[in-house]
Parts: C-alpha cells; sequence; structure tokens
C-alpha cells in the first residue's frame, strides 16, 4: 500500500508543477479504503498541497451521499475530512438524482473543468486526469465497467449510467474513453481470491467485453499495476 501511496504523492507534485492542479478520479473498494487511510496520515498528507487537489470519482453508486453504499461517502470518512481540502474541489457525482441525468451531469462538469466542451477526451496537460486509481472485480469489471456492458466500447460519451442485474443496483461510471486519455492510471489488486481473474487480464486473450479491465489502455499515459503477493500468485514467472 505504501507504494500506492508514494505514487499518488509523486504524481501529485509532478501534476501541480506543469499545470498547478492535481485531478484525481478515485475508486470505491476496501482496498483503496486503506490506500486512503493511509494518504490521510502525516506522513503523506503533509507532502501533498490539497488547496491545489481536484477530487473526481470513476463511478459511483446510485445511493445518497450519506449512504454506507457511496463511495464518496467512504473517501470522506477515510480521506477528505482529515486534510486540508477545499470543499469547492470536491466533485462528486450526484448518486441521489435519476442516474441518467446524474451522468449527464457529470460529463458535463468532466468536460468544463478539462476545456473539452465537445469531442473525444484530450491527451494535453491540464486537459485530462493526472491520476486514475481502479480496482478490480472478481468477474473482471472495473470502475462500474461490467461484463456485457455497452459502456466498455463507448468512445462517444464520457458518463454513462448503466442498470447492473448482478448486483440489483444501478450505477454512473466514467467511460473507458476518458479513462485511457490519463497520465497515469493505478489498478490496486489485493487478495488470493483476485488471483484467477489478474492472470485472465494480464495474461489471457483481448476479451474486453468479457473483462472489461483489459479495455482500459492509456493512449498517451502510464498504467501501472500494483498488486500484493496473494493477487500475483497465480502470474507466470518474469
Amino acid at each position: 500500500m505504501q507504494a500506492a501511496a508514494e505514487r499518488f504523492v509523486a504524481a501529485s507534485v509532478d501534476a501541480i508543477g506543469a499545470s498547478d492542479r492535481f485531478t484525481v478520479a478515485l475508486s470505491g473498494g476496501s482496498t483503496p479504503q486503506n490506500l486512503y487511510a493511509l494518504l490521510a496520515t502525516d506522513a503523506y498528507a503533509s507532502r501533498i498541497h490539497w488547496p491545489r487537489v481536484h477530487i473526481f470519482w470513476g463511478d459511483e453508486r446510485c445511493v445518497p451521499p450519506g449512504s454506507p453504499a457511496s463511495n464518496y461517502r467512504m473517501a470522506r470518512v477515510a480521506l477528505l475530512s482529515r486534510v486540508p481540502l477545499p470543499a469547492a474541489n470536491v466533485h462528486r457525482i450526484r448518486g441521489e438524482d435519476e442516474p441518467a441525468a446524474a451522468a449527464a451531469a457529470y460529463e458535463r462538469k468532466l468536460r468544463e473543468l478539462f476545456g473539452t466542451p465537445a469531442g473525444e477526451p484530450r491527451t494535453t496537460t491540464g486537459a485530462r486526469f493526472d491520476f486514475v486509481l481502479l480496482g478490480l472485480g472478481k468477474d473482471g469489471h472495473t470502475a462500474s465497467l461490467f461484463p456485457g456492458s455497452a459502456t466498455v466500447r463507448e468512445t462517444r460519451r464520457w458518463a454513462m449510467a448503466e442498470d447492473i442485474a448482478d448486483v440489483s443496483m444501478s450505477r454512473v461510471t466514467v467511460t473507458p474513453a476518458v479513462i485511457n486519455a490519463a497520465s497515469e492510471i493505478v489498478f490496486l489488486v489485493f487478495g488470493r481470491e483476485k488471483a484467477a481473474t489478474l492472470r485472465r487480464v494480464l495474461e489471457g486473450p483481448y476479451q474486453p467485453d468479457a473483462l472489461p479491465a483489459q479495455a482500459i489502455a492509456p493512449s498517451a499515459g502510464r498504467l501501472r499495476w500494483l498488486a500484493d503477493a496473494d493477487a500475483a500468485a497465480d502470474l507466470s514467472p518474469t
């Protein structure tokens, strides 16, 4: 987890030096929660210039912001409420709104921030996410890009709402086009239960409809996989 925290700090320094701000898309899940708690400690929080940090989310469950299921709430409790981050720099997905409307509003917010009123995401400094944090589900999903979802192959829209039958909940997610434009993307994969999936994603045939995490391939950025020994147990020796 320290490696992920160090990458977050280093990315913030680089981005603020280049464009005077650091734009981040956070992930939900128990593993990122541990990272957020670590970032909130003085050892890391003191090295980040929080007034220049802008926080977004890669996806959100369609629940109110106070719900225990909310990705926003988890990040707020673990990190955002514990560091000197201006409230105006927190850009949450409004999970309490009608899903399609929430997705459209989030796309407008992203386009405004990145100065791209129309068209595909750009990969120039200041016009893309500096850092995107992702997890990996046992079914191969990431963000709220689930197997069989049309969102996986979306190229025009920046954010979409999906009804996820397997979890009986609507979600709003940014699309691969936005994620793949980022400067740096970091997957956090921890636990033995993720080992078989991680091997399929990294070493198996390219099947993004079945394994949406394979759709994440930055066009002009860096992709990192940070896995613990249990999650990496099935990978071929290098």
